[in-house]
């Protein structure tokens, strides 16, 4: 930059000059000058600017061929779900079935559309495991045998409630009925009460003649029930006027009178044995009343004169048979308290005990005739509540009538008119009276006892159902008295036996295969006297069994597999049967499963004649079906069996010939089986 020579970026004129960017070296050539002039820019955004216009005019100048003519092509399919497309290929998915890809969830039960009743079942499953994989077929599957198990739990805890509310209800009417029949005969008692009461006002509105004084003696003779319940009318309601709130506890009823009323007691604390309040006891012939005296209020404006006046208010009562009456000093006494007795004056203290409660009364007086009074009257009214309350139940409840309540609560026994006829026919039977133990029951304990039985057969409680059903036959056996009663318990027992023997035969149907449980089950049956039952069931489920397993086994060109499959199936599901069959029957009802064997044996036979009608008869593959037909039959000897003429029949039972047959009868004589008549 000397000489003042050199590059500036300034021009003239005070104008900013403009800047450009230098993208490279600057050329040889184009080195500054000494003119003082700026150095020129090559602009290379011109150059590229002109080349893509000269490839765009190039574009716009090319020709093309002509395109075909897409006028008849046919139409582009739309996708499935989209409008216009058939019903068979947009099917709505089901709401309970998910994707079928490993991050979907499992496939739900829809338990809404399982209880519709318009459900069609293959329609439904094919819409909704028509995209699923086999893992979730099968999740699908359990989840439908876990509502199934839940369903039928459900259904048998609902049988059993039912049952029980059943039993409950039944015992309620049957309680109801027989206090309709007190209040209906109440009822006849106080309407002929008020008859006799309204014939006597009407008689005392005249004036009596000699005669009409005479019938009238007579009359109050006849009517002294009726007067004796008026006079028990009149103590209640002075009892209801003199004590307060007692006509909450004692309301008027038929028969309800006052027995003793015993005043000065005192009510002692069962802690500190100090008095807390004197109390008034009042004993009728149902209940006994304890009533408090308490002062009554006055006028703080009037003047009072003399003690305070007092009243009776009803603290506690109960029923006689809901409470005990002890007389604590003489228990005191007995014990050798006779000190206490005399230090804390309880000689004439009395406790009564309820439930959950206790109250020790006191004479004030120190009276002891009058709690001897009121223990003896106390004693002796309950006994006769105790005998009346006997007597009505006797008198309400005759033997007739609890044979036609015991014969009618079951449809069987009520379909059997002759037993019916003979029960309404005998009005005069003497109580049905089974001995249990030592001890007599009735028929109210029978039915009790087959209520129970049919809660044990809803419960599947199969060991203590046979149990029950055995000893109810013993007993019903055993009454020698009475053949109706006797003829209607085993009929309402044998019912429940054919009912528990169904459910037994549909278990033992279910597992054929298991010993014990097969053992348990014709066990039962056999108790309940089903043995025939059992045996038809048993050998039945064995037949299914073996046609289901045989038919699995099918032919696809390969005889020597096909042999050897149905040959294990029927001869190892014979070799079980009858083992089973030998453990669980007792041996003189083997001929059933010998000729059930034998039957199944002579379809086998005819199988394998008709499958090797087709070989060479003593040829290579001959040979070697019958040898494995030979190892087969050999599972037989086990058991004790041998089909040998069965198996061996129009097979042949004659050395085979030929090289084939050496060697088949070499491999024989080397195997340790017996083969069929191959010697």
């Amino acid at each position: 930059m000397s000489d003042g020579i050199g590059l500036t970026l300034r021009r003239k004129g005070g104008r900013r000059p403009k800047v450009q960017e230098i993208s490279g070296p600057i050329p040889s050539k184009q080195a500054p000058s000494t003119s003082g002039r700026s150095i020129a820019v090559p602009r290379e955004k011109n150059q590229q600017s002109a080349a893509t216009s000269d490839l765009v005019k190039r574009r716009y100048s090319t020709r093309f061929n002509q395109l075909p003519d897409f006028t008849n092509a046919p139409p582009v399919p739309s996708l499935p779900g989209q409008p216009g497309v058939p019903k068979r290929w947009s099917r709505p998915r089901s709401a309970g079935r998910p994707g079928t890809s490993e991050s979907a969830q499992p496939i739900r039960v829809d338990i809404g559309a399982l209880r519709d009743s318009n459900l069609q079942p293959e329609q439904y499953i094919t819409d909704l495991l028509s995209t699923a994989s086999e893992q979730d077929i099968r999740d699908y599957q359990n989840s439908l045998r876990k509502i199934k198990d839940r369903t039928l739990t459900d259904l048998q805890q609902n049988v059993y409630q039912n049952r029980t509310q059943f039993i409950k209800i039944s015992k309620e009417a049957e309680k109801l009925k027989g206090e309709i029949d007190t209040l209906r005969g109440l009822m006849s008692e106080l309407t002929g009460a008020l008859g006799q009461a309204n014939g006597n006002t009407l008689n005392g509105m005249k004036s009596p003649t000699p005669n009409e004084r005479m019938s009238s003696r007579r009359n109050a003779n006849r009517s002294s029930v009726a007067n004796l319940e008026s006079m028990w009318n009149v103590q209640l309601q002075t009892l209801w006027k003199n004590v307060e709130r007692s006509q909450k506890f004692l309301p008027a009823i038929p028969g309800r009178h006052i027995v003793l009323e015993t005043p000065h007691w005192v009510e002692l604390d069962s802690a500190t044995w100090k008095p807390k309040r004197p109390v008034h006891i009042v004993l009728l012939n149902d209940h006994l009343l304890v009533a408090s005296k308490k002062r009554k209020r006055m006028d703080p404006n009037s003047p009072q004169k003399g003690p305070a006046p007092t009243k009776l208010v009803a603290e506690e009562c109960w029923p006689l048979q809901e409470i005990d009456l002890v007389d604590l000093g003489a228990n005191l006494t007995q014990g050798g308290a006779d000190g206490i007795v005399d230090e804390r004056n309880i000689g004439t203290a009395i406790n009564i005990r309820t439930a959950s409660k206790s109250f020790t009364y006191r004479h004030d007086q120190k009276n002891e005739s009058a709690k001897n009074d009121l223990l003896l009257t106390f004693r002796k009214t309950v006994e006769e509540l105790r005998r009346s309350a006997r007597s009505e139940t006797e008198k309400g409840s005759t033997p007739t009538d609890a044979l036609n309540y015991f014969a009618s609560r079951d449809l069987a026994p009520a379909k059997k008119t002759e037993i019916m006829d003979t029960i309404n026919s005998s009005r005069e039977k003497p109580e049905v009276l089974i001995d249990v133990d030592g001890r007599q029951q009735n028929l109210r304990w029978v039915e009790g006892q087959i209520d129970d039985l049919d809660i044990d057969i809803a419960l599947r409680r199969f060991e203590s159902a046979v149990a029950k059903i055995e000893r109810l036959r013993k007993l019903a056996r055993g009454l020698k008295g009475n053949a109706v009663a006797q003829d209607l318990i085993l009929l309402k027992v044998d019912e429940r036996a054919s009912k528990l023997a169904a459910t037994l035969t549909r278990a033992l149907i279910d597992t054929p295969s298991f010993l014990e449980a097969t053992k348990a089950h014709t066990s039962w049956l056999s108790r309940l006297g089903f043995e025939d039952r059992a045996r038809e069931a048993y050998l039945q489920a064995r037949t299914d069994t073996l046609i289901k397993r045989a038919r699995q086994c099918v032919f696809e060109g390969d005889l020597h597999k096909y042999i050897f499959q149905v040959s294990f199936v029927y001869f190892t599901i014979v070799k079980n049967t009858v083992s089973i069959y030998q453990a669980c029957f007792p041996p003189l009802m083997m001929s059933a499963c010998i000729k059930w064997a034998k039957e199944h044996l002579e379809q086998l036979n005819v199988t394998l004649v008709r499958q090797l009608s087709s070989v060479e008869r003593g040829g290579t593959v001959w040979n070697e079906c019958l040898l494995l037909i030979g190892e087969h039959e050999e599972a037989l000897k086990s058991v004790g069996l041998d089909f040998h003429e069965v198996i061996s029949k129009g097979l042949g039972d004659k050395p085979v010939a030929g090289v084939a047959g050496q060697d088949a009868q070499k491999n024989r004589e080397a195997t340790p089986v017996v083969g069929l008549g191959l010697k």
